[in-house]
């Protein structure tokens, strides 16, 4: 059976749109305002792009575009597949590998997540340094990738100049944004406030379900990661309200103005670079 691969999906992208860009940004949860700032030259239902499985979850469409942030070329994927709908990590990962075939050389993460750190507040905006990887598997698991390293150094995930870019963006934008660890889980279910108080010892400052697998297959691929998270909520414990999706997009929708300014300024530092 001749299933789609990365590099077939990269060439059917390269036949679908002229724009080159080297910079890709996946929106999370929270950052889907971007969209209104982005000069549109060519938008895409993942359903079209072989091999590219389409999101099931609320706040993801499922859609590529081509386009300009400011006066920079951008690829942008709002939406993603996660590990919780049921998909291996080949099928989560896969448009990661996408964008390497495709010519990328540095992806900006984008995702909600619930705040650990109790100097945080819901709707902060927070530059991941660092990650954990409780998900309870690796993308890398499995056959070695041809011309690809097996043991990926992971020292350092999250380019420290796209974190730099990141912090005169929020400047630009007059937001604080936090810096802090982000920790990644498999959910769909929320976390036990035990264990919130466990991950918070570990060293986390934030919490969520996606982003690691990305970024590790990304750094196997060599590409330059920078990660930023939207604070939705405070986790199980530290809030004194249920938790709930519904919570998560009420709070990205009060803050998707600030999100979407930090991102196309970052996009427009990331010109100059």
């Amino acid at each position: 059976m001749n299933l789609p691969t990365p590099q077939k999906a990269a060439a059917w992208l390269k036949q679908a749109a002229p724009l080159r860009p080297t910079l890709a940004i996946v929106l999370g949860s929270g950052f889907h305002h971007v969209l209104t700032e982005l000069r549109v030259a060519k938008k895409i239902s993942y359903t079209k792009i072989p091999g590219l499985p389409k999101p099931t979850v609320s706040g993801h469409a499922g859609e590529l575009y081509f386009g300009h942030l400011g006066q920079n070329p951008v690829l942008v994927l709002s939406g993603r597949a996660h590990f919780y709908e049921g998909h291996e990590m080949e099928r989560v990962t896969f448009a990661t590998r996408t964008l390497a075939a495709f010519g990328i050389t540095d992806l900006l993460l984008t995702n909600a997540a619930g705040g650990l750190n109790r100097k945080f507040s819901a709707g902060d905006f927070m530059v991941l340094t660092d990650h954990i990887n409780l998900m309870g598997t690796n993308p890398l698991r499995g056959p070695a990738v041809a011309g690809l390293p097996r043991f990926v150094d992971l020292t350092a995930t999250y380019d420290k100049q796209l974190q730099a870019k990141l912090a005169k963006a929020g400047k630009i934008t007059k937001l604080k944004l936090q810096r802090g660890v982000y920790l990644a889980v498999s959910g769909p279910s929320y976390e036990t406030p035990a264990e919130i108080r466990a991950f918070a010892t570990l060293g986390a400052d934030a919490v969520g379900m996606s982003t690691v697998p990305e970024a590790i297959v990304a750094r196997q691929h060599g590409l330059r990661v920078a990660g930023v998270s939207c604070i939705t909520n405070l986790a199980a414990g530290i809030s004194k309200a249920n938790l709930s999706h519904t919570e998560v997009l009420e709070t990205a929708e009060r803050v998707k103005k600030s999100g979407a300014a930090l991102i196309r300024n970052f996009a427009e530092l990331y010109q100059k670079m």
